[in-house]
């Protein structure tokens, strides 16, 4: 029996066998319905199913009854179940059904009482009653953004919260506040809380979302990989499946700010938001770990994880970046996707014809930003990575913002049209955000966005805000203002680099495993690896060769195959094996703008000469090994040790796998 497998479970403890069968017909053909006889068995059953819902019938008396329920409730695991009591009287023929709602009162010390919700029913009643009460507990613990999102003709609206830092601050009470009046009025299917924006340090998020999920309306956690390590990121994803916190945006994260204790905080980006999906994907299917020498599989999680999307770049290489890495997100099980913020209507329809020119069945939303003149200064400097707003685009804002009401209605309506344009293009729901922005704004912009949206197509022309000499994937189609499905012609130069020929004549020669000097490299450095003297000969003289043409920070599990002979770990902030980030700009890096350009940016131009650059999406290259740190990563690629040679198929010659912890 796998959770995961299984939407959803029922497990009913009790000595009478006509329940579970009562149970299987109240809950009907989608729940999956489990019997134990007694305690014991339930406890198994409960430790490897998770039940939604456990049914508690007839046992020795009823004081083990009301004892069982105590321990259910108070234990780690089936604390998080809805706990039913059904209590039949066969000689009068009647029932009554008993939860957390009226337990206490119909049998506080075990004496039964005499309440109205106490009172016993008539037999014939209990089937439909049973079947009211489960379905309604059920739909209470349903993933509400999940099954939005998964509602073929729904739209979805998620409305995004930044905390600030401080414990107590006012702030964190807003969001709450804000969360609170969301799910009373009904008008957003979840709250999206940011993790550390802008690289600046706040609240956790999975504090302010365990509030929000207890205030009545699924929380969207951001988890960054900017600050934390696989064993940190995976220990909060274990905390939030503990707290039945399942919707999680993985992310790469903005780099890191100044405002950190004492200056700026060491950056981490352990795993980058492609393998972020990986670790998840497995934590839902259940991690394998070994405990004590023996393999166990964890318990699997639910999560619904989504990820960001930039589709508001400007050079091709950029845009065939995001374009490739998205590709990865996909095959790493990304559930749901948001777009970054951008005003240019093309290019969000650019993200759907893509979609579904590949068959991605993806739901995807679309940032739809309550955009100030202030806030659109800082975008269009590129103080707010990844986000776009034109030179054209901040003239218009400059001029509404002179208006008696600072161009405060003027950016509502905008952001209500871009509602009404998403919903309308297809995308699946809209992710909606804007500094300091009331419960009265969301409600506006949703409520308008929806009374336009059947006129999206004439709104497009308000939504034009190219780059200069922004290129776009698709050739425009001139009827609507968007997108064909022909492809655009490619005509970013490529690049001639010595080094990439240089190095790329090298590994034919050498690292190539159909080269006829492969077989003779190998065996000698397996002889180097056995030799202490050797091999700190061959790794300084590996050291010193990649230093002085890739400036080499020798992790043993070298990457450059992926990345045009290009170094991501000594030439990219982020570490970024995977494809770019979502932060540069006009092809520079985000952390070093008008400094170096982004290291994916020179690769496929790299590759572009031979027709090579699709090669960048080819493969999902798996985080760094650290325990190849500082050893030689030849030694490690002809023995079969790195990643490079494992997906290539290289194993050592005539051994198997060596421990390369005593390295």
């Amino acid at each position: 029996m796998n959770p995961a497998s299984r939407t959803k479970n029922v497990l009913v403890v009790g000595r009478d066998p006509n329940l579970a069968d009562l149970v299987r017909n109240a809950a009907g053909e989608t729940v999956e319905v489990h019997g134990a006889a007694g305690g014991e068995e339930g406890w198994s059953v409960i430790r490897e199913l998770r039940p939604e819902i456990i049914v508690l019938g007839k046992l020795d008396s009823t004081e083990s009854v009301i004892r069982l329920y105590e321990e259910l409730r108070e234990d780690w695991i089936s604390r998080h179940a809805s706990l039913l009591v059904v209590e039949y009287n066969e000689i009068e023929n009647t029932h009554r059904i008993l939860s957390d709602e009226n337990l206490s009162t119909c049998i506080g010390d075990y004496s039964l009482q005499k309440g109205s919700e106490c009172a016993y029913q008539p037999a014939g009643a209990l089937l439909p009653k049973l079947s009211e009460i489960i379905a309604a507990k059920l739909k209470a613990r349903e993933n509400r953004l999940k099954s939005a999102l998964k509602e073929p003709d729904g739209f979805c609206t998620i409305w995004e919260q930044i905390p600030g830092p401080g414990a107590f601050e006012k702030r964190q009470a807003m969001v709450l506040e804000n969360a609170r009046e969301a799910a009373r009025r009904g008008i957003a299917c979840a709250i999206s809380i940011t993790d550390n924006p802008g690289g600046n340090p706040a609240i956790a998020t999975d504090i302010l979302c365990a509030e929000i999920r207890r205030a009545g309306i699924d929380p969207l956690v951001h988890i960054a990989f900017r600050d934390r390590s696989r064993n940190q990121a995976e220990s909060l994803l274990f905390q939030l499946a503990a707290l039945g916190i399942n919707n999680i945006l993985v992310l790469t994260g903005d780099y890191p700010s100044d405002l950190g204790f004492t200056g700026k905080s060491k950056p981490v980006f352990d795993l980058d938001s492609v393998n972020g999906l990986r670790l998840v994907k497995e934590m839902n299917r259940g991690l394998m770990r070994t405990i004590l020498r023996k393999p166990t599989r964890l318990g699997s999680t639910d999560f619904f994880a989504g990820v960001a999307f930039s589709p508001f770049k400007q050079m091709e290489a950029e845009v065939m970046g995001q374009y490739y890495k998205m590709k990865k997100k996909v095959e790493a099980g990304a559930d749901f996707v948001i777009t970054q913020v951008g005003y240019d209507a093309r290019k969000l329809h650019e993200f759907l014809v893509w979609l579904e020119g590949r068959r991605y069945r993806i739901p995807a939303l679309a940032s739809v930003y309550v955009l100030s003149y202030q806030v659109a200064k800082a975008m269009h400097g590129n103080h707010v990575p990844g986000c776009v707003v034109t030179k054209k685009m901040l003239g218009r804002l400059e001029s509404e913002s002179v208006t008696r009401d600072k161009g405060r209605q003027a950016r509502l309506d905008r952001a209500a049209k871009m509602y009404a344009i998403a919903r309308g293009m297809g995308f699946r729901g809209a992710y909606i955000s804007g500094q300091n922005m009331p419960v009265e704004s969301l409600e506006y912009i949703v409520a308008k966005g929806n009374e336009l949206a059947g006129e999206w197509r004439d709104l497009i022309p308000e939504f034009d805000y190219p780059q200069d000499k922004g290129f776009y994937l698709y050739t425009r189609d001139a009827g609507t203002g968007l997108n064909s499905m022909a492809p655009a012609p490619k005509t970013q130069e490529p690049d001639r680099s010595p080094v990439f020929e240089i190095s790329r004549l090298f590994h034919n020669v050498f690292f190539d495993p159909g080269s006829a000097l492969f077989k003779p490299v190998q065996r000698f450095m397996k002889f180097a690896d056995s030799s202490p003297f050797l091999y700190r000969l061959l790794h300084g003289f590996e050291r010193w060769v990649k230093s002085l043409l890739y400036e080499c920070k020798d992790c043993g599990d070298c990457a450059l195959f992926d990345a045009a002979y290009l170094c991501p770990v000594s030439q990219c902030p982020k570490d970024q094996r995977n494809a770019p980030c979502g932060g540069s700009f006009e092809g520079w890096c985000e952390v070093y703008p008008n400094e170096k350009q982004c290291v994916w940016v020179r690769a496929y131009v790299r590759l572009k000469r031979r027709g090579e650059q699709d090669e960048i999406g080819a493969n999902i290259v798996p985080p760094c090994n650290w325990n190849l740190w500082q050893s030689s990563s030849w030694i490690n690629y002809f023995l079969g040790w790195d990643h490079s040679a494992q997906m290539r198929g290289i194993r050592p010659p005539g051994s198997g796998k060596k421990d390369t912890a005593e390295k």
